[in-house]
């Protein structure tokens, strides 16, 4: 392991040890549940963590960048909701200057490999949190109870400069986000 893997490590335990727990709620089909992970607000400083892109490669998500960020988090890609989400913002990407928008979901990077393929997305990233759940612990994202434990909630972030500048915890999962909100705080 290399030093400034070694340091980010450390530096991402550092953060890790100061972290707030999430309190937040979302309720599914109207059952409330509780996600799980650290609480990210707006104003904070958006950890960087890694996932696995559709085409099996890594990318890093979160942290200072020269674009804004756009994380959409999702529970599935195969979804109705999700699909729709997705389809959405890779039109959106397609119009959108100095945007890096990302999809995240708990899906293989199998099942993105072939959504992307099915559905002509080729604007936007859609990566997997599969491996550790990282994404959505650093995040507060996942479901932490419920006949989804584990799963990650509808959520989106924007992140410019390596702050949180916008956050919207979709109140029921199986309904889609405030799409006008999003694109008006990019």
């Amino acid at each position: 392991m290399n030093i400034s893997k070694i340091l980010s490590a450390g530096l991402i335990c550092i953060s890790v040890l100061n972290a707030t727990p999430t309190d937040e709620t979302v309720t599914l089909k109207g059952k409330t549940v509780k996600l799980s992970g650290n609480k990210i607000n707006v104003g904070d400083t958006a950890p960087e963590v890694t996932l696995v892109t559709s085409d099996l490669k890594e990318v890093v998500v979160g942290g200072k960048t020269s674009v804004t960020q756009v994380l959409v988090v999702v529970p599935s890609i195969d979804t109705p909701i999700c699909d729709m989400e997705a389809r959405s913002f890779n039109e959106t990407a397609a119009n959108l200057k100095n945007v890096q928008i990302t999809v995240i979901s708990m899906d293989l990077p199998f099942a993105g490999k072939r959504y992307c393929a099915a559905h002509g997305i080729k604007n936007i990233t859609v990566a997997s949190d599969f491996q550790t759940k990282s994404f959505g612990n650093a995040y507060g994202t996942l479901m932490g109870d419920g006949i989804l434990k584990g799963v990650e909630a509808r959520v989106i972030f924007i992140i410019k400069n390596g702050k949180v500048t916008y956050k919207q915890v979709v109140p029921e999962i199986s309904t889609a986000p405030d799409f006008k909100s999003v694109l008006d705080a990019i």
